[in-house]
């Protein structure tokens, strides 16, 4: 099943931009958004853009994202936040793991958004985790922690299926992620994968993984961002996922379910 939050013609959109000079940085943010029928108070856009002002800063010195500065407003935040056109999916007083965040994407702009869900950002490399912890503090957020951890390890302990959202960017093939993913899910919870255009091939190849890992595929989520196919999987919990799975460290890419 594919779903499009996209309520506003390419034409349109491709004019606007090309035409509007003043439609860069986070104006491009803020316009790409309200196009979707997204609107976020300027509160939010202000702490996007001490977030972003954080993450350049640092990454002039630590090797935190390879995405220019000037496309980060599309490529990172547009891409992280126009999910929640899916209201459905985001309700209040959930918990959500963001599996290997990288430089906090899409964890960050979400908690930033959505102060009324709890936001655990895991990563294994500690650089990343002293980066966003800095952060969080930086901007007092209150519904963020951080968690320096191999998936494989946190996965199979008390993090075990306690989360109603598991979300990840990562750059992995979907039987891959959706092992690294799914044991976080309680039942009845989500794995949201954001992929691009190779997502229907995977979909294809993950028929066996999502089955043994007690999953669904239930839709897939089209990003209304301009010249760019990217996608949101979304992934129901239906049924606990056996013990041994995640499989200790590098197995999962070795030998893909």
């Amino acid at each position: 099943m594919k779903e499009t939050l996209n309520t506003y013609s390419k034409e349109n959109k491709a004019k606007d931009l090309n035409i509007r000079p003043e439609y860069s940085g986070f104006a491009l943010l803020k316009h790409t958004l309200k196009n979707a029928s997204l609107n976020l108070n300027e509160d939010i856009y202000e702490k996007l853009k001490q977030f972003n002002d954080l993450l350049y800063d640092a990454n002039q010195r630590t090797d935190l994202t390879n995405v220019p500065q000037e496309e980060s407003p599309i490529r990172h935040y547009a891409d992280s936040l126009l999910i929640l056109k899916s209201k459905e999916l985001f309700k209040p007083g959930f918990s959500v793991i963001d599996v290997g965040t990288g430089a906090g994407f899409p964890g960050m702009p979400l908690a930033i958004a959505r102060q009324d869900i709890n936001f655990l950002l895991l990563d294994a490399l500690k650089k990343r985790c002293d980066f966003l912890e800095f952060a969080v503090k930086e901007l007092g957020l209150k519904n963020v922690r951080v968690l320096h951890s191999r998936v494989e390890d946190a996965a199979h302990g008390e993090l075990r299926e306690k989360f109603d959202l598991s979300l990840s960017r990562a750059v992995a093939s979907m039987n891959v992620l959706l092992e690294y993913m799914l044991p976080f899910v309680r039942v009845d919870g989500a794995a949201l994968c954001w992929k691009g255009p190779s997502l229907y091939q995977e979909l294809e190849t993950a028929k066996k993984a999502v089955e043994i890992l007690g999953g669904s595929f239930y839709k897939t989520i089209e990003l209304p961002i301009e010249n760019r196919t990217h996608l949101v999987q979304v992934v129901n919990k239906t049924k606990n996922t056996p013990d041994k799975y995640p499989r200790r460290a590098g197995i999962p890419n070795k030998r893909p379910l």
